[in-house]
């Protein structure tokens, strides 16, 4: 029973480990390393990720410096950042690649704080799936006599509480997110 309880914890906290990741590449109004972990850049035929190629600082809230450790690299850095979803229009001077990052619209603004929400409501949808699961199992345990009827419903307690502080958690990163999003 512990097992699964166990398991359950582990999937429900990789769920908002998932979501976190995927909260750092939404765009807000102010510069960061992370809106660039997506970018894979062709360094020397192979796709690599931009921040195994580059040194990515923000020396400013709104703008982001990218200096590749080989400076053949910048027209292929260059290259991936004008070809990703980010909407960025980097400017190369021959050493380093520097971004502006342009405040976001009050619509835009708008969009992303829905978009932010749709993703926690998947990460809070994926909790309940493993909510389901691991209660099935519990049940199969019980059916199959390694547990008794007591331990089923104390198990059941456990893995709606553990439940509970996930989606909370998620709750929480979420608001989090359209605060920051908001912001100006």
């Amino acid at each position: 029973m512990k097992e699964i309880i166990k398991d359950a914890e582990d999937k429900m906290a990789k769920s908002v480990s998932n979501l976190e990741t995927e909260f750092a590449t939404l765009r807000t109004g102010r510069a960061s390393a992370s809106l660039f972990d997506t970018i894979k850049v062709n360094y020397y035929g192979n796709q690599t990720p931009l921040n195994q190629t580059a040194n990515i600082s923000v020396p400013e809230p709104r703008t982001v410096v990218i200096q590749p450790w080989d400076k053949g690299m910048l027209s292929e850095i260059e290259k991936a950042i004008q070809k990703s979803e980010l909407g960025f229009n980097p400017s190369n001077d021959g050493k380093i690649i520097r971004i502006n990052i342009p405040a976001l619209t009050e619509q835009r603004r708008k969009e992303l704080a829905k978009l932010s929400k749709e993703m926690a409501e998947k990460a809070k949808v994926a909790i309940r799936n493993i909510r389901r699961d691991s209660n099935d199992a519990l049940k199969k345990a019980q059916k199959n006599g390694d547990i008794t009827e007591d331990e089923l419903k104390k198990g059941e307690d456990d893995i709606q509480k553990t439940t509970d502080k996930y989606v909370k958690n998620i709750d929480d990163v979420q608001a989090a997110k359209q605060k920051e999003i908001m912001e100006d």
